[in-house]
């Protein structure tokens, strides 16, 4: 799954302080007419969309009672715009009870466990 999927969640976890994070798996560059960040966008609203009406929890039964973490892992560094959109987002979606976190990986990089 990528964030060019908008259908679908691409990673659902649960993180060693027990939250629950849904991951956004974001392969794109950032671009000067901000396509990028209407894609993140939309992906961004999708998984407010199913966490609100509840399907998150009938198909992810484990997240329920837990803190919700909304987290984009990117392999691009965001540009000015993208830095901008990724503050707005955190207060948003920090002031609506959830977390939310930014990483960037190469693709060298490798996942703990």
């Amino acid at each position: 799954m990528s964030i060019e999927n908008k259908e679908v969640i691409d990673i659902v976890s649960v993180d060693k302080e027990g939250n629950a994070v849904l991951t956004i798996s974001d392969h794109l560059p950032w671009d000067d007419e901000n396509e990028h960040l209407l894609l993140l966008q939309d992906k961004i609203n999708l998984y407010l969309g199913v966490i609100e009406d509840g399907q998150l929890f009938d198909n992810y039964p484990n997240a329920k009672g837990r803190h919700i973490i909304i987290e984009i892992v990117a392999l691009e560094s965001p540009n000015k715009d993208g830095f901008l959109f990724l503050e707005r987002v955190k207060g948003i979606l920090t002031s609506a009870g959830y977390g939310f976190e930014f990483r960037q990986k190469s693709l060298g990089d490798t996942f703990e466990e």
